[in-house]
């Protein structure tokens, strides 16, 4: 296990997001994904949301990160209705900061990490394609350590 980058990011809303102040819950899934309105981003953003009630019963917190504006995942926020923030990593410190892998050297890793009370990552999947195994291999990992 290791330390999880701490950050401050700014949400959909223009608010101030950081780590530190997040932690000491349960544990909190922070997945990055290349790009607001592409196809398998809205996937995956919406999967997260159709199993956001499952993750709220277990105590996490689910955290979505692109390098999007604040303004591109305000309006894909409330497009999909999602009931959980998006952060806006525009200069790439954060998703460097956790070495999110890239594909092909061009697109933007999809990568998923859950995060203990204490701040330690205890899970990392990463597949630009397989939604999927995001959701169910994340929401196992939480079951897990939220016990």
């Amino acid at each position: 296990m290791e330390v999880a980058p701490d950050f401050s990011l700014l949400d959909q809303d223009g608010q101030t997001v950081s780590l530190k102040t997040l932690l000491g819950r349960k544990s909190i899934v922070l997945f990055f994904y290349p790009k607001d309105e592409s196809p398998v981003c809205s996937a995956q953003v919406c999967a997260f949301r159709d199993s956001y009630a499952q993750f709220i019963d277990t105590g996490a917190q689910l955290i979505g990160i692109s390098s999007d504006s604040v303004a591109s995942h305000k309006h894909f926020h409330e497009k999909h209705h999602l009931p959980y923030r998006l952060l806006s990593d525009m200069d790439g410190k954060v998703r460097q900061a956790y070495r999110v892998p890239s594909t092909l050297g061009l697109i933007p890793g999809r990568t998923t990490y859950v995060i203990d009370s204490q701040g330690m990552i205890r899970y990392t999947f990463s597949s630009q394609f397989n939604i999927g195994k995001h959701i169910a291999d994340t929401l196992r990992i939480v079951k897990e350590i939220n016990k």
